[in-house]
């Protein structure tokens, strides 16, 4: 980055990121003259994104009077987001630097389709705005977790296997309309759409362990779904299939028929959903993933029994990702990932793993519990708009 090439976006990111963050180290690390960074700069600070934080010590270098130090402008903006689970769904406002302002959660299923749930949704964020007092004009962008697969360039579901109607759906269109009518948003604002477990890991990654360079987090609700952090960035694969480990075939699962229409899948025998089912068979009753972790939370025998064996399923699959992956951190959420799920899950996956695999392997549970898709989704919108490339075409549009 010498030379005329260092944009404004390029600058803004070197302050984001800790890099630079004054006049003289951004010339430092750039190569741009003086005046070239403080034409670059009155641009940002013009858009609202820098503001002159405190004095910071003197260049060594350059010498003179100390250096102000510049600060991303989380003010200037919010973000919306939710996170969309097959029974109910979450939607906050969220700074841009991932503070709550305003969150609401409520039954909505997402079997009623995406017209009903995406308005429903655009509902919710008009009334989190006023809650939150801020104005639908400072929205520069929305993140939403859905649970199936997604093509991230197109933000389309691609044949998700619990959420009928929404295939190959205009998800972020319809969910742009929904917010201005329902919030008063700008009709081309931003919607950024992610699987829910590539979210949550994006978040956990972020918040709890930045340093770790492969960051791996499987969640476990009705269905069974991971997400994977490689060097900070979501790896979703060639089309949004990566991380889809609920549908790998197990061999104890050979007559159990999954919602994706083939038998022996993980998520048939491992998930929520099959917990629920066999504890239904033996007369308790419990028809979802959140339904058995109120049982797990009463301590119900039946249910921490099932609950353990179906870690063992789960953890017999991670000890295959595990070696293919190399994670520093492996995290186990969603509604099954209390105690006795958990401790099935190491049992068998230091068992049939590797101990070169597992010897720097942390497996851990959730820090942000059921903010984590919300916490991700509204980080993922951040890093989006403000990367070097995007944040320089829009502060074009802006005519700075």
């Amino acid at each position: 980055m010498a030379g005329n090439q260092a944009s404004a976006g390029e600058l803004l990111h070197l302050v984001r990121s800790g890099r630079a963050t004054t006049r003289g180290a951004l010339q430092e690390v750039t190569g741009l003259s003086r005046a070239t960074v403080g034409q670059r700069l009155d641009r940002l600070f013009r858009a609202g994104w820098l503001r002159e934080g405190a004095a910071g010590p003197v260049n060594s270098r350059l010498g003179g009077r100390p250096s102000i130090r510049l600060e991303f402008d989380d003010a200037h903006a919010v973000v919306l987001a939710a996170d969309l689970d097959t029974r109910h769904a979450r939607a906050a406002v969220l700074s841009l630097t991932g503070e709550v302002l305003a969150e609401h959660m409520d039954t909505l299923t997402v079997d009623d389709g995406p017209e009903r749930v995406l308005s429903q949704l655009g509902g919710w964020f008009g009334d989190l705005l006023r809650k939150a007092d801020r104005s639908p004009g400072l929205v520069c962008g929305i993140g939403l977790a859905v649970p199936g697969p997604v093509d991230f360039d197109s933000g389309r579901v691609v044949q998700p296997p619990i959420m009928p109607g929404w295939d190959g759906y205009d998800i972020a269109g319809r969910l742009a309309r929904a917010a201005a009518e329902g919030a008063g948003t700008p009709a081309d604002v931003p919607v950024l759409v992610d699987n829910d477990a590539n979210l949550m890991a994006y978040g956990e990654q972020r918040t709890g362990h930045p340093d770790c360079r492969a960051f791996a987090l499987v969640k476990v609700s009705t269905g069974i779904g991971a997400g994977v952090v490689v060097d900070g960035a979501i790896y979703r694969g060639i089309d949004g299939g990566a991380g889809d480990i609920g549908h790998i075939r197990v061999p104890d699962g050979a007559d159990a028929l999954c919602k994706c229409g083939s038998y022996g899948c993980l998520a048939a025998v491992a998930s929520g959903r099959a917990v629920a089912r066999r504890l239904s068979g033996v007369g308790v009753p419990a028809a979802s993933g959140s339904d058995v972790r109120e049982l797990l939370a009463a301590g119900h025998p039946e249910a921490l029994r099932l609950a353990r064996e179906a870690g063992r399923g789960v953890g017999e699959v991670l000890a295959t990702v595990v070696t293919l992956l190399n994670p520093g951190v492996l995290m186990i959420a969603g509604d099954l990932a209390g105690t006795a799920f958990l401790a099935g899950v190491r049992e068998l996956l230091y068992q049939r793993a590797l101990p070169r695999s597992t010897a720097h392997l942390d497996v851990v549970t959730s820090r942000l519990g059921e903010r984590s898709a919300l916490i991700g989704a509204g980080a993922l919108v951040v890093e989006e708009l403000y990367a070097p490339a995007r944040a320089e075409r829009r502060l074009a549009a802006l005519g700075l």
